[in-house]
């Protein structure tokens, strides 16, 4: 696995996700609060995005009529079926011993180590041409 640039800081403010694909793979990075996240975009039950689900928290309960909302933004919940994940772990709540969905090791690098490498960046060369910018492809 090579490290790959999917978006800068600025991009995905706390509370927000995007959907990047690295190699072929879709992969769904989160940020919950500063602290960021990556998991495969695809529920292992039936395949939906998970990035399109809702992101939510865990509702516990102590007793009847006794319920709280606990985590609130760090569980992502499927679009299709609503199986939920641990945006952290990428551990299911629907059956926690046997199912999860991959989880990706994610890092803030500076931008001057990002140019340095070892990441892989897809790059264009820009020019401005009088009042026009144009991408070379």
């Amino acid at each position: 696995m090579g490290k790959h640039v999917v978006a800068a800081v600025s991009e995905l403010p706390p509370g927000s996700r995007r959907l990047a694909v690295v190699r072929g793979r879709p992969i769904a990075v989160f940020n919950l609060d500063g602290e960021f996240f990556a998991l495969v975009n695809r529920c292992p039950h039936q395949g939906a995005g998970l990035c399109e689900g809702e992101v939510t928290g865990l509702v516990t309960a102590d007793g009847p009529g006794r319920y709280r909302l606990e985590r609130p933004g760090e569980i992502i919940r499927c679009p299709w079926h609503g199986w939920e994940f641990d945006i952290r772990t990428g551990q299911s709540w629907c059956d926690p011993a046997r199912i999860r969905t991959r989880q990706y090791p994610v890092e803030v690098a500076q931008g001057s180590t990002v140019v340095k490498g070892p990441y892989v960046a897809e790059t264009l060369s820009v020019m401005v041409e009088e009042d026009y910018v144009v991408v070379e492809v």
